[in-house]
């Protein structure tokens, strides 16, 4: 078991992050990881290193670690055998009374938006890596979509694309939005981008690029830099995994009063539409390491950030709309900054028979012995872990034009830079599950007014089994 630790903290290179002996802990969750999240922040009051998972490709996570998730969870999961972790199963958690009457299940999380991921210096404002930006600009279910959408606004202008100035709301260090505005015609660009290094690099890429003279790069927060005018097109990609996590709502809020010519118009905007779904989900690591073994209520509240890809998460019902943020009508729709929402799931029976084939097939691609994977999967099949949040865009004014980081409108899984945010809303997995019990949440999400702070998120809410 220890061979299989030091084998992964050599590979993985993570011992530099290690800055306390609970570390230890965190490593045997290490199947989960497909690499480190870029943006991930080292945290010594948190376990949730271990559980911080990167939306690249696989190929990508190999060619950055050069240690492949299978090789990742082959490890571990003889770790796991190794310690008979497997050999115990949760008592179904339901209560019944006296009157055979089955009580509800408590459940919560509550977290900020930057609970597990880079802030900038001296501000509650999530930051980004290189390898970060560049999961970003090379999704291909995100970026050939904004090109798309920027090039038939400019196109769609009465007077052609030179006659539009365009807005880059956090360029970034490829200043990837303001140069396919540029290469599409723009005749004028500003770039802002509160990053130094970052606005550095761009500067550099746009140089290269031969656009200085259209694109000028405005270096600092969006909230305190001033443009000599109002521009016509303003592409806001400061979406996050909860769409709103990455100071949306703030940011699109001030550009709407001081950048926009138009800001009541949804053409004026790309995207123009920002939603977060949500569905219930079983987490495979809730179900296999369990207290004494692992103490999930260590991770405070920080949700455990998956590739979409992952089969280790599974949800188990239809997903639901929680955040709909609509930038050109956002002063109405926002009179205040913070929103409640009462959510009801009702847990889907195929959902549970897929799901545990799910499970099955992917504990043994981990080569866990046929016999372990088959109590896995049924277990984590029919258990709750925590409500899954994930983000959805709309590009053009028509609404056809849809980045989805997972697909919709079922949720499942596909390629995105963008991650599943799962926080852990119960110390131990919620068993027993059936098609028809529900799960009820009020989600109270507090968006601030300004980008500088941190978005709140709390869940509250009950599992209730639908018979004795």
């Amino acid at each position: 078991v220890l061979t299989c630790i030091l084998v992964i903290i050599h590979h993985l290179r993570v011992r530099s992050m290690m800055k306390d002996s609970r570390w230890l802990w965190c490593l045997l969750c290490l199947p989960t990881v497909t690499s480190f999240s870029p943006h991930y922040r080292t945290n010594q009051r948190s376990f949730s290193l271990a559980v911080s998972s990167h939306c690249a490709d696989d190929n990508e996570a190999q060619q950055t670690d050069q240690f492949s998730r299978r090789d990742i969870f082959r490890s571990a999961t003889a770790a796991v055998s190794a310690l008979s972790f497997l050999q115990t199963s949760t008592t179904f958690p339901f209560t019944v009374n006296a009157a055979d009457d089955v009580k509800p299940v408590s459940i919560s999380a509550s977290w900020s938006a930057i609970a597990g991921l880079n802030k900038a210096e001296s501000t509650d404002f999530v930051s980004f890596d290189q390898s970060a930006y560049k999961a970003m600009r090379d999704d291909p279910s995100r970026t050939p979509l904004f090109q798309k959408a920027l090039i038939e606004r400019l196109n769609s202008a009465p007077g052609g694309p030179e006659s539009q100035t365009v807005l880059d709301l956090g360029t970034g260090p490829f200043a990837l939005f303001a140069l396919l505005a540029a290469e599409a015609g723009a005749g004028k660009v500003y770039a802002i981008e509160a990053d130094p290094e970052a606005a550095r690099n761009a500067r550099y890429q746009i140089k290269r690029a031969g656009f200085s003279d259209t694109i000028t790069v405005l270096e600092g927060f969006s909230t305190d830099v001033t443009l000599p005018e109002k521009v016509d097109v303003i592409v806001a990609e400061i979406v996050g995994s909860i769409a709103s996590e990455e100071g949306a709502f703030a940011t699109v809020l001030d550009a709407h009063k001081r950048f926009a010519k138009d800001p009541n118009n949804p053409a004026s905007w790309i995207p123009n539409r920002i939603q977060t779904y949500a569905a219930p989900a079983s987490y495979t690591l809730h179900n296999m390491f369990k207290p004494p073994a692992f103490d999930w209520e260590k991770l405070s509240g920080e949700p455990v950030r998956f590739n979409c890809r992952d089969q280790g998460l599974q949800l188990l019902s239809d997903p639901v709309l929680v955040e709909d943020i609509s930038f050109a009508d956002i002063s109405n729709a926002y009179q205040q900054s913070e929103k409640k929402i009462n959510l009801s799931f009702k847990v889907d029976g195929e959902r549970l028979e897929d799901n545990e084939d799910n499970f099955f097939n992917n504990l043994r691609a981990g080569r866990m012995d046929a016999k372990e994977a088959a109590i896995v999967a049924r277990e984590t099949s029919r258990s709750f872990t925590g409500i899954a949040f994930w983000p959805r865009l709309t590009l053009d004014a028509a609404g056809t034009n849809i980045v989805n980081s997972r697909k919709y409108p079922d949720g499942g899984h596909q390629r995105s830079h963008w991650q599943t945010v799962l926080p852990i809303m119960t110390p131990t997995p919620i068993g027993g599950l059936s098609g028809g019990d529900t799960i009820t949440v009020t989600a109270d999400f507090e968006l601030p007014d300004k980008p500088t702070k941190t978005a709140q998120y709390t869940l509250n809410g009950n599992v209730y089994p639908s018979s004795a």
